[in-house]
Parts: structure tokens; C-alpha cells; sequence
């Protein structure tokens, strides 16, 4: 009775991985349920302790399918075991964290809306930095989809940047961003291992982190003995967490991005404020203000702009 049903779950499983775009669709779309499952269980669970539910649960539950792939690419992940590691800090741990913290006192619509400016802060970092060729509009995108951010940053008054007058936890989901953008322009120099054994050692990276921030700026190692307590609505918000934004999305956008290409998968970035959004309005009911449009559309302008000028330029 079980062995049709188990095929038919390799077949849908394999199927499901050969559809480049419906998994550069579900990639975006768990990365924006995160910002709103962290702001489900705000004043109910320190983030800290969130954070490191997640990066612990994630690094045990990806184990058993990485186990072979570590094994493959041990000679190079002794050489290049603190960078790994080094990633998964920064990229899952410190970019969560100042995320859940900043949504303690930032709606979900506004963190959603903030991460929209992703793409062009890593264009820009890359010109900056690296000196990626980029034209004239590109800039001029860039500077478009930030103003579109700093708009959601001071609730629509702009004026308030000039007395520093921005909220704090939008001012940590900007940091969030900037982590972020880091992250990924580091991983240029990602040593050659599979994916499954990239995420595996970046998420005990991530998880040690995180226990160190819990103990630090948290309520310390001793809050993990109030899970058995908790609701299932914690439970349930850190099992999501655990899966979907940390190995899920991963591997769906890894598989994506081998299958069409970076430069065909990197716009599915802009679909997580899109969800994210979403996802605040239906489930938690927050507002859209009128400066929320007016951002939006100030970002996906200058990304649109950003998008066709390296378009003309790649022609």
C-alpha cells in the first residue's frame, strides 16, 4: 500500500524541481511569510530566543540531507570552515535578528516594503565596491528606490531624516537590509561545495551566533526551558521559521537560479515585500496608509528603471 504512494511523492518532488519559475515564486513568497510569522508572536516571545529556535532547529533539521554532501566536500570545508561559518552569522543570524527587532516596534507592511530596496542597495554596494559597470539610470534607479524607502522609514514625512526623527525599528530593519547586502556581495568568494553543504555549515554558524546573542541581548540560554509552555501559535510560527525562509526557500531559489540563470532569477527577489504585504494585511490585519503606495511605487519605479538600463546595457 505505501511503496505507489512513496513514487508518487519522489515524483512530485522531482517534478516540482524541475519548475524553475514555481519555485522562484515559493522562494520569495516563505522569505516574506517570515517578516510576518516574527511579527505574530511579537511581545510573546523574546525575538533573541526566536532567532535561535530557528537557527538551531534549521542547522539539525538540514543535517540528515546534508550528510553525504559534507562528506563530498570535507577537504575543502576544513580549509574554509570559518568563512562558512562567517556567512551564516552574518547572512542568517545577524540579518534575522536585527529583523525581529525591529519588528517589535515597526508594523510588517513597513519591514516588507523595506526590504523591496534590496536589489538595488546590492547594485549599488556592487558599483561601489566591486565597480560593477553601471550606467547613469541604474544610479538614478538606485537613488529613486531609496527615497521610496526612506519614505516608509518616516512614515511619509521625509523632513523627519533631517532632526534623525525615524523610527527604531525601522531604523533596524534598514540595518537588516545593509547586513544583508553584505552577505551577499561576500558570497563572490563562496569556496566551490554544494549547496547542502554550504547551508550546513552556515547554519551551525548561524546557530552559535545566535546562542550567543540570546545569552548577550536576550533573556540568556535559560529562556529555551519556557518552549514547553508556549502556545501553539509559537510553535507553530517557529516551525515555519525553521523550514520554509531557512532550508526551503534556499534550495528553491539555488535550484532556480541553476536552472534559468542569476541574472533570469534575481527580479523573484522583488516578490518578498510583495508577500510580505500581503501576508501583513490578510493574516494580521495591519492598515495600508497612503505613503505605503506612494513608496511602493517609488521602489518598484526605480527597480523598473534600474531593470531596464541593465537590460539596454547587457543588449
Amino acid at each position: 500500500m505505501t511503496k505507489p504512494l512513496e513514487h508518487q511523492n519522489r515524483g512530485i518532488s522531482a517534478r516540482l524541481l524541475d519548475q524553475p519559475y514555481l519555485m522562484l515564486i515559493l522562494a520569495p513568497m516563505f522569505w516574506g511569510g517570515n517578516v510576518v510569522a516574527a511579527k505574530m508572536v511579537v511581545g510573546e516571545m523574546d525575538p533573541f530566543l526566536l532567532l535561535a529556535s530557528r537557527c538551531v532547529g534549521a542547522t539539525l533539521f538540514i543535517l540528515p540531507f546534508a550528510w553525504r554532501f559534507l562528506h563530498d566536500d570535507m577537504p575543502v570545508l576544513r580549509r574554509n570552515w570559518l568563512l562558512l561559518m562567517a556567512y551564516g552569522a552574518v547572512g542568517y543570524a545577524i540579518f534575522n535578528g536585527f529583523l525581529y527587532i525591529g519588528l517589535t516596534t515597526t508594523t510588517a507592511v513597513n519591514s516588507s516594503i523595506e526590504q523591496g530596496s534590496l536589489p538595488m542597495l546590492i547594485l549599488a554596494a556592487n558599483f561601489i565596491i566591486f565597480r560593477v559597470r553601471a550606467t547613469l539610470l541604474q544610479i538614478i534607479g538606485v537613488l529613486i528606490a531609496i527615497t521610496g524607502v526612506a519614505l516608509t522609514a518616516t512614515h511619509g514625512d521625509l523632513s523627519r531624516i533631517l532632526t534623525l526623527d525615524v523610527n527604531v525599528g525601522d531604523g533596524f530593519i534598514i540595518l537588516a537590509c545593509l547586513t544583508y547586502t553584505s552577505y551577499t556581495l561576500a558570497l563572490r568568494f563562496r569556496p566551490k561545495v554544494h549547496i547542502m553543504s554550504f547551508m550546513a555549515v552556515a547554519f551551525a554558524g548561524a546557530a552559535i551566533t545566535a546562542l550567543v546573542m540570546l545569552q548577550v541581548f536576550g533573556s540568556g540560554l535559560s529562556a529555551f526551558a519556557t518552549i514547553p509552555q508556549a502556545s501553539p501559535k509559537v510553535w507553530a510560527v517557529m516551525a515555519y521559521v525553521m523550514v520554509f525562509p531557512s532550508m526551503f526557500s534556499q534550495v528553491f531559489y539555488a535550484r532556480g537560479v541553476e536552472l534559468v540563470g542569476a541574472n533570469r532569477a534575481a527580479p523573484s527577489h522583488n516578490l518578498i515585500p510583495v508577500f510580505g504585504t500581503l501576508g501583513s494585511v490578510i493574516i494580521l490585519g495591519e492598515r495600508l496608509e497612503v505613503y505605503h503606495y506612494i513608496a511602493a511605487a517609488i521602489i518598484i519605479g526605480g527597480i523598473a528603471m534600474a531593470e531596464w538600463a541593465a537590460r539596454r546595457m547587457r543588449a
